[in-house]
């Protein structure tokens, strides 16, 4: 026994066959390779008239979107249900609610100014060439009194049916407060809707995992579709929308970070990047709803707050689509319709902004806002086709603007009310797709452990 035992011992140990994985890619590099791949193939298509490459990058891009889409309806529905119910778990509910549509309205306010500056600086429709001829009517046009009356809907089915997101938001929220209401009582209904968010969310990671993948047929049959041309005729207006969302994206929010929050901001756009090159990519709010979550929670913000406030952000906090993209593009249209705007069109442009964001209700495109800014002012709603075919382009930065707030307005509240985890705001990581933290390495170049997936 003692012999087997020596020679046990010393035996040499078993030799770790090194490891031949392939290095993971971090996602935002992942996302620049699919950035550059579309431009490349679009511009492929559209110089050698490949019309096989341009449906196929078409194909691509669409179904990227539509099993984005697929989600966006019970995800919403749930996602709105569980985060009110989820307030009664933080003290002062009502006083976070209120501080945080207020810091919304208040944002919203300094993105139309800006918005409208920048449009009476440059006059964007000025030398375009394009003509009250080049547009057409919109297939749906918005109203205050479409959007007043269209909250509230018809029937149970029919929302998710045709996807108004405003309406799902608006059944969601009389639930969420019946079950508040109800108390114990509703507690079996609110288990099986936690669950059901959890599913929805993690099928939608199965999604945006396929983002890289989605960039190359959106960007690539954006490039296809229109060139180069079409950018050159709205040269102005596209760069104007792209100054004015940075603007507020590296400009506004930073501020706001420092000053009011107290924190860094360079250390926010490192912990939110992940949740803002998506939006860019997929062009939706809510599509980008629990990436943008889980990033504010690792920012410090405590996830009963954050389950609320970032959901209700993603369907009513547009600082690109609803404050800057109609402000400029307001004066857009009146320029080529040439129609005078004067100071009360200006205000009523900022009132529109502040008060009917919800009407664009987290889905790609700003089309429902737009319309019903040109309808208050009284511009011809054809100014809306005008823009119709720039719109993919302008979306992309527009949207990346509006997940940036989303997650910044719950910050500035939770570090005002002393609720922010300071800590765990200077110690973010960027996250993967399954929750774990990849792009942080230490100094040596060690992957630097994350904390537990939210």
């Amino acid at each position: 026994m003692s012999t087997s035992a020596e020679s046990a011992e010393s035996a040499p140990a078993p030799r770790t066959p090194k490891s031949s994985r392939i290095p993971k890619v971090p996602f935002w590099a992942q996302i620049l390779a699919g950035l550059a791949l579309g431009v490349l193939l679009g511009w492929l298509a559209k110089s050698g008239d490949l019309g096989w490459l341009t449906t196929t990058l078409q194909h691509i891009g669409d179904l990227f979107v539509q099993l984005l889409k697929l989600a966006v309806a019970p995800l919403v529905f749930f996602a709105i249900l569980v985060s009110i119910t989820n307030l009664r778990q933080v003290n002062n509910a009502a006083r976070l609610a209120s501080r945080t549509l207020l810091w919304f309205m208040a944002t919203s306010l300094i993105a139309v100014a800006i918005g409208l500056a920048i449009g009476l600086l440059t006059n964007p429709g000025a030398g375009t060439g394009l003509t009250p001829k080049d547009g057409k009517l919109p297939d749906h046009a918005g109203s205050w009194i479409d959007f007043l009356t269209g909250i509230v809907p018809t029937d149970i089915i029919t929302p998710f049916t045709e996807l108004n997101v405003l309406q799902i938001v608006f059944m969601a929220a009389v639930a969420g407060i019946a079950a508040l209401q109800l108390g114990e009582k509703a507690e079996p209904v609110l288990a099986i809707s936690r669950s059901v968010l959890e599913l929805l969310q993690k099928a939608l990671w199965w999604v945006i995992r396929l983002a890289p993948i989605g960039t190359v047929g959106l960007i690539g049959n954006a490039i296809a579709t229109y060139g180069w041309n079409l950018i050159g005729k709205y040269a102005t207006f596209t760069v104007d929308i792209y100054v004015g969302c940075a603007l507020v994206l590296f400009g506004v929010y930073p501020l706001l970070l420092s000053t009011v929050a107290k924190v860094n901001p360079l250390q926010f756009f490192r912990g939110a990047w992940p949740a803002i090159q998506l939006a860019f990519v997929s062009r939706s709010s809510v599509g980008t709803m629990p990436v943008t979550q889980q990033v504010t929670e690792r920012l410090g913000v405590p996830r009963e707050y954050a389950s609320f406030a970032v959901p209700f952000g993603s369907t009513t906090k547009m600082d690109g689509c609803a404050s800057i993209y109609p402000a400029i593009a307001a004066i857009f249209i009146a320029q080529i319709f040439d129609v005078p705007l004067g100071i009360g069109d200006y205000v009523l442009i900022a009132f529109v902004s502040v008060i009917g964001s919800a009407a664009t209700a987290g889905l790609t495109g700003a089309t429902v806002m737009l319309t019903l800014t040109l309808s208050t002012l009284g511009l011809p709603l054809e100014g809306v086709g005008l823009l119709m075919a720039i719109d993919p382009i302008l979306d992309m930065m527009r949207t990346a603007t509006n997940v940036a707030g989303q997650s910044v307005i719950p910050i500035l509240v939770s570090a005002r009310e002393k609720i922010l985890d300071r800590d765990a705001y200077d110690a973010a990581t960027s996250i993967t797709l399954d929750g774990t933290a990849i792009e942080s390495a230490d100094e040596q170049g060690a992957a630097v452990p994350a904390p537990a997936a939210a």
